[in-house]
């Protein structure tokens, strides 16, 4: 037995108005068409539908418990007609996102507040953890996205780099403060705080330094650039430092200058290979790498 949706919309509508004229109006379509559905619909299920009452028609016992079920179906229609509006216009899903610490509670905060202002049917899991961990939830297809730094590749994931430029911070009132741009030889001497010696960040830094005949005066080896953005501004040595988080910290009192020679702190988005993307995750990726811009080392911005 095959119902059309139509016999099942015509059905519902003469029950709530009590009459084909009014169901006709609601349905737009003409009176015997209407008459029509019914008596088709009728036909399908063997029973009458509806009795004549002072001039209304009045749903039969065994037509009420069809009506129940009837309601529940074009109910849920309407829901996924609904559902597929909101995946289309990208207004509902939810996105897990694994990112690096210091994103966590500095720069994706606020990317996500203004992401999420526009989409209020969508919910987000967001996770921070080291690089090795977010590589294994990526793979595993734990989560939709991650970023990351010092990625060198895996077959199980699709990887988009972008390259940070960096800045040297300085303590408010610092004598370097009146330069409009810091060198390694302005930093000769300086007590440094910097990434850990095994990252590809301090690997840059130190080929900067010894191009410049200097060597780093090492003070503190940190993990993350937020660490040294706090001591920096508690007036404890220099850094050179992702231009990103700098500005996080800008209010804070630090000074910003532009480092020389450049060079970059690569990120890595990263998603899993198999299987396709939700359109939202991809609407979060766009907007992500949109909020970095102005941070983009300007070789690399039109990619």
């Amino acid at each position: 037995m095959k119902f059309k949706l139509r016999q099942l919309e015509a059905f519902r509508a003469v029950a709530e108005a009590g009459n084909i004229t009014k169901a006709a109006k609601v349905l737009g379509i003409s009176q015997p068409a209407v008459s029509r559905l019914l008596s088709d619909f009728s036909g399908s299920v063997g029973f009458e539908l509806f009795t004549r009452r002072r001039g209304v028609l009045i749903p039969t016992s065994d037509s009420r418990y069809l009506l129940a079920e009837v309601t529940r179906i074009l109910d849920g229609l309407d829901h996924l007609d609904d559902l597929r509006r909101d995946l289309t216009e990208r207004t509902v899903g939810h996105i897990r996102i694994a990112c690096l610490p210091g994103f966590a509670v500095s720069h994706l905060p606020g990317v996500l507040v203004d992401f999420l202002k526009a989409r209020p049917g969508v919910t987000v899991t967001l996770e921070p953890d080291r690089p090795e961990r977010i590589l294994e939830w990526i793979i595993g297809e734990q989560y939709d996205c991650g970023i990351t730094d010092g990625f060198l590749g895996h077959p199980a994931t699709q990887s988009q780099d972008l390259f940070v430029r960096s800045v040297c911070i300085l303590p408010k009132g610092h004598l370097l403060q009146e330069k409009t741009r810091i060198t390694p030889a302005d930093l000769a001497g300086e007590r440094m705080i910097h990434t850990r010696r095994d990252s590809r960040f301090f690997q840059h830094l130190s080929r900067a330094f010894s191009d410049y005949g200097v060597e780093i005066n090492s003070l503190v080896e940190v993990r993350q650039f937020t660490t040294a953005c706090t001591m920096v501004g508690h007036g404890m040595g220099a850094s050179v430092i992702s231009a990103l988080d700098a500005e996080a910290f800008r209010h804070e009192g630090l000074v910003i200058r532009p480092f020389s020679p450049e060079i970059f702190h690569r990120l890595t988005i990263l998603r899993p290979a198999s299987g396709p993307t939700s359109p939202v995750v991809l609407d979060f990726i766009d907007a992500f790498v949109e909020s970095l811009r102005p941070f983009l080392a300007q070789q690399h911005r039109e990619g």
